[in-house]
């Protein structure tokens, strides 16, 4: 007798399991399926025996070749299932022989020769079926611990404190690096990466002075406070953060929020210290929960945060920022407080009478210039600093022009005196008690989760493109601890920005030094060249946050969601409409309660389908998406791909049933072998 050869491996292999998937199926309550379909009771227990079941009968010779025997009408079937849903073994055969052990295996012991605990001896032979045993015993404590790690500790964090032959001095320099990842690259800087980071930090310090004006302009703050925020918290980034491409400052979707939800509340025009005041209390919530988050292991929460919600939603946003520029853009004094589509467009129609074409001509100009220099950048990347430095050049070229004809462009509103210096201090700004303390929290949460959001996307984007992995909790940590520091430096909520991040990785950043490089560029900023913004357009402004936010607006990944699936694509529509034409929290929460729900779908209703053989292989495979897979005759083999849960015990119970009943329907309209058995494949079940 000749074993019958392991499995090879296959390129379409999705998922391994140590251990084998079933040859009986033992569910929490053992259920036996007739093949009428109703359920009968099932004995409980471990089997009286390990050994094989032997048939009674004569035994007949082992054939002299390998080639499959002839069917017989009253044959006995042996199929084997592997754990990846592939199985070993059809055979037919009248009466099979008794079991007899392969070499290097253990015949009639558990798990012993043969593919995972499963020996085929021959065309013609029986199969040794084992149990599937229990676990091994585990306490409630071991339990506990084991699962808490997986959930609060995936990528396992302290092991590098576990290595042999640790000195305490070294694991003392480990878990300080662990804190202050600044002190990992510190050791390794030289020259050529200094240089690297010194042109990355300068181009991005080009895009990030105009920005930051911009944005503060978004947030309805004065523009000085945008640059305060591009000056401290990068600094407070390069010590804690772990991400060597991000760049930091302010971000046109937390700049937004804040606009929107403090605005409803209090007037930026006639209260304005009482709104920088709960600016900068909502920038102090923001990095409260962010820090939380990460001291606390729980960025698991923002998972929940769905690439269709994001989706939808950032493109929602793009285009409420892209209508609040209108203001820019016409040059509209009396503005609408309201973010939706409607209200903003009735209030350009209603303020005719303020337009100016002066206006209208600066920030299409310039908006032109940016795209173009934006489709140049992306068409060859090896010309990035001709996006990242348009901005710049847009600001400069404006304020000239505005200087030299300011006598025939009185009616151009510009930026105005910026006050020269320092971030000053705001610990007595902070807002702690009053009506619109509550309102500060809201926003503070909202614009600390979304800003939370995308500086961990980014970072992981440039992460993954660089071979290297930053931890998502200690990103937390350090967004968190700049924007609480930021928040007494005049500050308000700062992330890692697409923009500013992609300039930064195509400038050759190798370390968060860069950051420092950019702070650096702002303080002399700060100190010396405030005047010169003086002449400043606010309509260049209105062109630069346009051009910004104009990519979030991806009608690519929102076709992609629609062709894969359609309740993503739901999704995203309804935080894009929500958005729109609501409010930004009702759009998100829409959003975000769609996506929880489909989760719950998911785990009560799980996917299962009928599988079928692809001729010439041992692979069995879905019916329905391999044309070519082939039924068994009198087998129904199901897959189940999904653990299974009490919420889903009765369901699949019932679904089992449809399928047997939906199989006989199908034998007697097409005059197939009668249904004899059913094979379940359970590998995605967790037997813990």
């Amino acid at each position: 007798m000749v074993n019958t050869p392991p499995p090879e491996k296959h390129l379409d292999e999705q998922h391994h399991q140590p251990q084998s998937s079933i040859a009986s199926i033992d569910f929490y309550t053992p259920l036996r399926l007739s093949i009428d379909g109703t359920p009968r009771a099932a004995a409980t227990g471990p089997s009286p025996t390990n050994q094989p079941i032997i048939p009674e009968g004569p035994i007949p010779p082992p054939p002299s070749s390998r080639s499959p025997p002839p069917p017989f009408p009253e044959a006995h079937h042996a199929i084997t299932i592997s754990n990846n849903g592939s199985f070993l073994g059809s055979h037919n055969h009248p009466s099979p022989p008794p079991l007899r052990p392969p070499p290097g295996g253990g015949g009639g012991k558990k798990g012993g020769g043969g593919d995972n605990g499963i020996n085929v001896i021959d065309d013609c032979a029986v199969e040794e079926i084992h149990e599937v045993c229990h676990p091994p015993h585990v306490s409630l404590w071991d339990k506990l611990r084991g699962r808490l790690n997986e959930i609060f500790f995936p990528e396992d964090p302290f092991h590098v404190f576990r290595k042999r032959n640790q000195s305490p001095a070294t694991k003392f320099v480990e878990a300080v690096q662990y804190v202050f990842p600044i002190i990992g690259w510190l050791r390794t800087y030289d020259f050529d990466v200094f240089r690297s980071d010194l042109i990355a930090g300068l181009t991005i310090a080009s895009l990030a002075i105009p920005q930051g004006i911009s944005y503060a302009k978004l947030a309805n703050l004065p523009p000085i406070i945008g640059l305060y925020s591009s000056f401290v918290p990068p600094m407070i980034y390069a010590v804690l953060g772990s991400s060597r491409h991000l760049g930091i400052g302010p971000v046109s979707v937390a700049s937004l929020i804040i606009g929107s939800e403090l605005s409803q509340s209090v007037s930026p025009e006639t209260q304005t210290e009482l709104y920088v005041s709960l600016a900068f209390t909502t920038t102090l919530f923001a990095g409260l929960l962010q820090t939380g988050l990460g001291i606390f292991r729980l960025g698991f929460i923002i998972d929940f945060l769905s690439k269709a919600t994001l989706t939808g939603f950032m493109a929602g946003a793009a285009v409420i920022v892209i209508l609040q520029q209108l203001k820019g853009l016409f040059g509209i004094t009396h503005f609408t407080k309201q973010m939706q589509i409607i209200p903003v467009l009735k209030s350009v129609i209603h303020e005719e009478k303020e337009w100016t074409w002066q206006t209208v001509v600066i920030c299409l100009s310039f908006l032109a210039l940016l795209l173009v220099a934006r489709q140049v950048s992306a068409k060859k990347p090896k010309l990035f600093w001709v996006s990242a430095l348009a901005p710049l050049t847009s600001v400069i070229i404006s304020t000239l022009v505005v200087f030299i004809l300011k006598s025939k462009l009185q009616k151009v509103a510009t930026i105005g005196k910026l006050p020269e210096g320092v971030n000053p201090s705001s610990l007595h700004k902070l807002y702690f008690h009053g009506p619109y303390l509550s309102v500060a929290i809201k926003t503070g949460i909202l614009a600390g989760v979304l800003s939370l959001t995308e500086g961990i996307a980014v970072g992981r984007t440039c992460a993954s493109m660089n071979n290297y992995q930053i931890d998502g909790n200690k990103e937390m940590i350090a967004i968190g601890a700049m924007n609480v520091c930021g928040c007494l430096c005049s500050c308000y909520v700062v992330s890692g920005g697409f923009a500013r991040s992609a300039v930064n990785y195509n400038a050759g950043a190798k370390t968060a030094f860069s950051n420092v490089v950019m702070a650096l560029a702002i303080l002399i900023t700060l100190l010396f060249l405030m005047p010169l913004f003086y002449y400043t357009p606010n309509a260049v402004l209105a062109a630069i946050i346009t051009s910004a936010v104009i990519g979030f607006i991806d009608v690519k990944a929102a076709y992609n969601l629609w062709k894969l699936d359609k309740l993503d694509f739901l999704i995203s529509m309804c935080s894009f409409f929500g958005v729109l034409f609501i409010s930004v929290p009702i759009g998100l929460a829409i959003a975000v309660g769609i996506s929880l729900l489909k989760i719950i779908l998911n785990v009560s209703r799980p996917f299962t389908s009928e599988l079928g053989n692809i001729p010439g292989t041992r692979i069995y495979r879905n019916l329905s998406c391999y044309n070519n897979a082939r039924r068994v005759p009198a087998f129904l083999i199901l897959t189940i791909e999904s653990p299974i849960y009490f919420a889903n015990s009765m369901y699949l119970q019932e679904r089992i049933i449809r399928w047997i009943r939906e199989e006989e329907q199908r034998i007697q309209e097409t005059g197939d072998a009668i249904l004899k058995c059913v094979i379940l494949d359970i590998t995605g079940t967790n037997c813990s």
